[in-house]
């Protein structure tokens, strides 16, 4: 088995297993047994608010169960697998995730093991409500990126019907007279029963579309809210009494107490979808989101009541959802808890609507205590997504990787342990490059034209400074260091005029000249300028190589990509990425000049080390520059 650091992983393949033939709304009371003599009053009501037409139980007209919880999540399993070359035994490692399983102990994922009748393998028990999935698939991601295995079955099963059984009202002295309360009669119109599994890979099927995984996202709000969907009395749940139903003096006296009802805490539930909207506005601020590329809102919510008031939210917060573009199954599966996010996944995918390049995300919340799970995922293809090695565990771009600039020596021993010193921070530095906002979406082909005209208003301000440093460092080299400081004054030459062509790019595609000439640094470029400029003033400050190494090699090695990308993604002529094409081939000249300061006999043991340190400062610095852009 191979063990590289970090590796992509894809859902390769997802199964569904539904109890039953599905139940309409006029047939779910008869099958979940009327409590009393007359139908509930609430019924009708609650549905009209849900939106649901049907779902599956797992219990007949008789209230019998007719299949465990961990068979469905074995025949999930079985359905998810048989869609890929692998058998059963293929798998070292099992992640099963439900609210509840057949039995307290043991837990829920050495049952299906069991059931599956699998070779011994790791596995792995996620115990929660709807969120609880997206910590299984977690769990299963971190394992495979890891290296640790190659592949994984990830499984989300829920079982709720036998909680909401009219025998147990009518045990507790509900019925006509004595109504079930509302927060626990609501869930009873809300939820079903159903299992889906994940194959999760380091690589895609063979076959088809797969999902890579690019960011999972898990946020508790639990030290702040209390809960708002448990099993037991509300009383002692809310007030954290630590009284439950096993310190009851009986199973009887638990049961006719209320302690293993299921309870909604109905006022609550605005505040999870305020939470969870929140949740997506934060993903957006940190730079972890981009709503532009997003094709699929694939979206987890237990009444279509919710999904009316996050539309709302989203709007006021300046994110409109296309409709058209969420996705759900609650309509004709019901709120199937923790499985309802691969039993989505599954029927999208299933429905052929899906194509590669396209972007999903998952939004689960779980109104248990405010736990929210978030999902991005990239629709790909067996043949044009496959490499190993991803840029980090949870994030993975499509990149071309570059070597670091090359600088040429004589051969000298200190000049060799310096390129490769410097091949180490060019290494370091483009990894961080890479996972810049703005950068992610030029590799992943989102980039915008408004994101083209916040790059060139920070370069114009970078560039300008760009030619004063130089010449500040040509100024203080002492007249032993002659040809040295020739060089220095041919590269201010060079770039003194830079900013200009910067200027035309930015007017040819719509930017104002008296808005980019009037632009400030952000924090970034400010803490730039401000560094090398400092640097600049000392004398004879060859420790500057360092920083003409990482801002000439970015010309060199990867500014044609960038304007390549950005030309085709936005439909640009080769004009207006003009600044970009010229450092291409300018920065090769650059580097030539380069070569001759490290050859010209000033290295020192302490040289090489400061001129290392400023290399990585400075890219540390360049990095900052870009992720501030249009922050100032």
């Amino acid at each position: 088995m191979s063990n590289p650091v970090s590796r992509k992983v894809f859902i390769s393949s997802l199964g569904q297993f539904y109890p039953g033939e599905p139940v309409s709304n006029e047939e779910m009371e008869c099958r979940l047994g009327q409590v009393g003599e007359r139908p509930s009053r609430l019924r009708e009501k609650i549905l009209r608010q849900n939106g649901i037409q049907h779902r599956h139980y797992a219990i007949d007209e008789n209230q019998q169960t007719f299949i465990s919880n961990a068979q469905m999540a074995a025949n999930a399993v079985r359905d998810a697998v048989q869609r890929t070359h692998f058998e059963l035994e293929d798998f070292p490692l099992l992640v099963a995730a439900t609210s509840q399983g057949d039995v307290p102990l043991p837990g829920f994922a050495s049952m299906v093991h069991g059931e599956l009748e699998m070779p011994p393998c790791e596995i792995a028990t996620l115990h929660g409500i709807c969120a609880s999935s997206v910590a299984a698939l977690r769990h299963t991601q971190l394992a495979i990126s890891a290296g640790e295995f190659d592949r994984g079955l990830c499984i989300a099963s829920e079982f709720p019907s036998r909680l909401l059984k009219g025998s147990r009202f009518e045990a507790q002295g509900f019925g006509d007279e004595k109504r079930i309360p509302f927060e626990t009669e609501f869930l009873r119109w809300m939820l079903s029963d159903g299992a889906g599994a994940f194959v999760v890979s380091d690589r895609p099927n063979e076959t088809g579309v797969s999902l890579e995984i690019e960011s999972i996202v898990l946020k508790s709000y639990a030290g702040q809210c209390p809960p708002c969907m448990f099993v037991g009395n509300k009383e002692e749940v809310v007030d954290a009494t630590s009284r439950g139903w096993l310190d009851y003096p009986s199973y009887e006296s638990a049961a006719a107490a209320g302690a293993i009802n299921l309870h909604q805490t109905i006022n609550l539930l605005e505040d999870i979808v305020r939470n969870c909207v929140n949740g997506v506005f934060e993903l957006v601020e940190n730079g972890l989101l981009e709503p532009d590329s997003i094709d699929w809102w694939v979206t987890h919510y237990s009444s279509h009541l919710f999904r009316e008031q996050a539309c709302e939210l989203f709007a006021r917060g300046g994110l409109p959802i296309p409709q058209e573009r969420i996705f759900t199954n609650l309509y004709e599966r019901g709120n199937v808890g923790a499985a309802a996010f691969p039993l989505m996944l599954e029927e999208l995918l299933s429905s052929g609507r899906l194509e590669a390049g396209q972007r999903l995300l998952c939004i689960i919340p779980e109104s248990g205590r405010f736990l929210f799970g978030y999902v991005i995922l990239k629709v790909v293809t067996a043949e044009a997504s496959y490499s190993p090695l991803a840029t980090t565990s949870q994030e993975t771009h499509t990149t071309e990787p570059t070597e670091a600039p090359d600088i040429k020596t004589s051969g000298g021993p200190l000049e060799e342990h310096l390129v490769r010193q410097l091949a180490g921070v060019w290494s370091e530095f483009e990894n961080r490059l890479l996972k810049t906002p703005i950068i992610r979406k030029m590799y992943e082909g989102r980039m915008t034209l408004n994101d083209y005209q916040e790059l060139l208003f920070n370069l114009r301000q970078q560039v300008i400074d760009g030619s004063r440093w130089i010449s500040r460092a040509a100024s203080n080299l002492t007249a032993d260091n002659f040809a040295i400081r020739s060089a220095f004054i041919g590269h201010s030459s060079d770039e003194h005029r830079d900013f200009e062509m910067i200027e035309r790019d930015y007017v040819s595609i719509g930017g104002r000249l008296e808005d980019i000439q009037s632009g400030k640094k952000n924090i970034g470029s400010e803490a730039l300028s401000e560094f090398i400029l400092s640097r600049a003033s000392r004398e004879n400050p060859f420790d500057l190589i360092g920083a003409m190494f990482i801002i000439e090699g970015l010309g060199r090695r990867v500014a044609r990509k960038w304007a390549e990308r950005i030309r085709d993604q936005l439909n640009l002529e080769d004009r207006q990425v003009s600044f970009l094409m010229y450092h291409s081939e300018s920065d090769d000249i650059h580097f030539q000049r380069l070569d001759a300061a490290v050859q010209s006999g000033v290295l020192t043991e302490p040289l090489v080390e400061d001129i290392v340190k400023t290399a990585k400062v400075v890219a540390r610095l360049y990095v900052l520059q870009l992720e501030e852009l249009g922050q100032f």
